[in-house]
């Protein structure tokens, strides 16, 4: 075996501990990232070359990322700087550490001296057999630095991406090769942190395992995953095949109702770990760059989900397929104190002037939303009542039957795309991560919620809420309704025997400001909106989803929004050929239905 040739290309890590230097006053430190000590691997004993032409700095110098523990979705800072100090034989790097809470934590334990430890993240590109059986890595590029808790083993990160038949050693078999100290630095390890570290992690760990096998009614799988020291991301991929084979995945609209309850998520066992470390960046570069190895193998986690999904859901998807709680996080993750930078320059992300855009209108109404659906579904309804009958006596019962119709959910495609130049999408930063994610999943769900209320019911289209054959109607004297007539808006769906659940109010914000001017009688100073934005005791929700002069009034859990699938995520690197960007397409397949007309009412001045 050619082992020079076999390790090129792996992704392979790094560790050591060093004194780091007082924190700058911009937040930077310097500090070395490698040098040329040999490390035991699988194919034996690895050195770094760090003559002048060996190592490659490009991803370091073009903004890398500094992470914690390698953890892609825990972005700390960024490389300014990186060089080789050749008389040394070192990598040394200058970083600027993010404003986000993390980043901040990380650096209180820099300056108090608890954190030592530097670990890099780095590729083989070219390498020649040494004395001794060394393999000397005559060519190897760094891709990111990272400030790790404690030195893990060096087959971490070694096996996963080996060509067929290259088994890597067990984790156990290699020891970590003990570190000479360097120049003016410090080896001091606080063992008792170690041991709390490791303790969490491993009940981590074990609290994940325990969940999803109990998600999925395979508990007698926990203990065997446990006690053999399965990560989390190993774990869930015996649980999907375990599924598999009992023949539990839900593959009929009839089966995934049994499988899940309505509301529920198509789940393939991601944990909160899981879905903050998924990246569309990645699911994108992979997309826009097929013939790179390094993306396609980046995005290893983010083909393993849309495999899971597609399966899980019955569905095929034409690019990657994202998961509900994934996309759903999209819309709610990310605060101001989490801000860092959207690109590696002195642009900042919390100066970033975003879209003002509508507010989503039903997202706090209670509609019943229905994930992970992989064909037509039919809910039979009751449309008719049997009729009773006083009978003579000795005479026969009159016969009368229920009627009955189906309300029916079959998918319609929605579909809305976004330009993202070349350097955004090279970018490893949880903002600029963070801005893809809200961009994609922001820009359908507006316009899924606009459709609930609007849709035409053709050219492609749900029927929305308005044009529902049976909804009650108000029609206003003025375009400012008056108390008197909101409620008549409520008394409809009562006499209807409708209001079968918790109600609300729906309308704009200029109605909803003519709400707080408007008196309910008279001239009296009692107005319409009432303390804690109620009319009449029920709650009102404001949105500019809402047209002109629209009041909606009902029992929001009689709409229903389905969800076919997951989110079809496509990539097409040659619509913007002449500047390098890429176009994002994103597909989700959806419909509107009501349950029950009644229990709507739709007011407005020009019915």
């Amino acid at each position: 075996m050619d082992l020079a040739r076999d390790v090129t290309g792996q992704e392979l890590r790094r560790h050591q501990a060093v004194e780091f230097r007082a924190l700058g006053e911009d937040r930077t430190l310097e500090f070395p990232f490698s040098s040329e000590l040999p490390v035991e691997r699988w194919f034996g004993s690895e050195v770094l070359s760090h003559q002048a032409d060996a190592v490659n700095l490009d991803r370091l110098n073009d903004g890398a990322p500094v992470l914690w523990n390698h953890d892609p979705g825990a972005v700390i800072g960024v490389v300014e700087r990186a060089w080789v100090d050749g008389e040394k034989a070192r990598g040394m790097a200058r970083v600027r550490f993010s404003r986000n809470e993390l980043a901040q934590q990380i650096v209180a334990d820099i300056t108090d001296g608890i954190l030592r430890n530097v670990s890099v993240g780095y590729a083989i590109r070219e390498a020649s057999p040494g004395a001794d059986g060394q393999i000397i890595a005559t060519s190897w590029q760094p891709h990111e630095v990272s400030v790790v808790s404690v030195p893990a083993d060096p087959t971490v990160g070694i096996g996963r991406s080996l060509e067929p038949g290259a088994a890597a050693a067990p984790a156990a078999a290699t020891p970590t090769p003990s570190l000479p100290p360097m120049e003016d630095q410090t080896q001091t390890l606080d063992l008792e942190a170690v041991r709390a570290q490791a303790a969490a992690d491993e009940r981590a760990r074990v609290a994940e395992i325990h969940g999803m096998t109990r998600r999925h009614g395979v508990e007698n799988l926990a203990q065997e995953l446990i006690e053999r020291g399965v990560a989390v991301s190993d774990a869930r991929a015996q649980v999907l095949d375990e599924l598999e084979k009992r023949g539990k995945q839900p593959a009929t609209p009839k089966a995934a109702a049994a499988a899940q309850p309505i509301g529920g998520s198509a789940d393939i066992g991601l944990t909160d770990k899981e879905v903050r470390s998924y990246s569309f960046l990645r699911a994108i570069r992979a997309q826009a760059f097929p013939n790179d190895r390094e993306a396609w193998e980046a995005a290893g986690f983010e083909r393993e989900v849309s495999e899971a999904t597609q399966k899980a859901s019955g569905k095929s998807a034409r690019g990657f397929m994202v998961p509900d709680q994934i996309l759903t996080r999209g819309l709610t993750a990310g605060s101001p104190t989490q801000a860092g930078d959207l690109i590696a320059q002195d642009f900042r992300a919390d100066s970033f002037i975003e879209l003002l855009r509508n507010r989503m209108a039903l997202d706090s109404l209670g509609v019943t939303t229905m994930t992970g659906l992989t064909g037509p579904v039919a809910f039979p309804r009751q449309t008719g009542a049997a009729t009773a009958y006083w009978v003579a006596e000795g005479g026969d019962v009159t016969e009368s039957t229920p009627s009955v119709d189906q309300v029916n959910l079959s998918p319609k495609t929605l579909g809305g795309y976004t330009e993202l130049s070349r350097r955004l999408i090279m970018q490893a930063s949880v903002d600029a991560e963070q801005w893809v994610r809200t961009e994609l999943a922001t820009v359908l769900a507006l316009e899924i919620d606009r459709a609930a209320l609007y849709g035409t019911g053709t050219s492609n289209q749900p029927q929305g809420l308005k044009n529902v054959t049976g909804i009650n109607t108000e029609d206003f004297g003025a375009a400012q309704p008056t108390y008197i007539e909101l409620v008549s808006m409520e008394t409809k769906v009562a006499a209807d025997n409708a209001d079968i659940g918790s109600m609300a109010y729906l309308t704009n914000s200029t109605i909803y400001g003519g709400f707080k001017t408007t008196s309910k009688a008279g001239t009296e100073a009692i107005f319409v909106l009432e303390p804690g934005n109620t009319v009449n005791g029920y709650p009102v929700q404001r949105s500019n989803q809402v047209a002109t002069g629209d009041v909606f009034f009902g029992v929001w859990s009689q709409l229903m929004v389905g969800l076919f699938g997951g989110l079809d995520l496509l990539v097409n690197p040659y619509a913007l050929d002449k500047s390098g960007g890429v176009r994002v397409t994103a597909l989700q397949d959806v419909d509107v239905a009501v349950r029950h007309p009644e229990s709507f009412t739709r007011g407005n001045n020009t019915l």
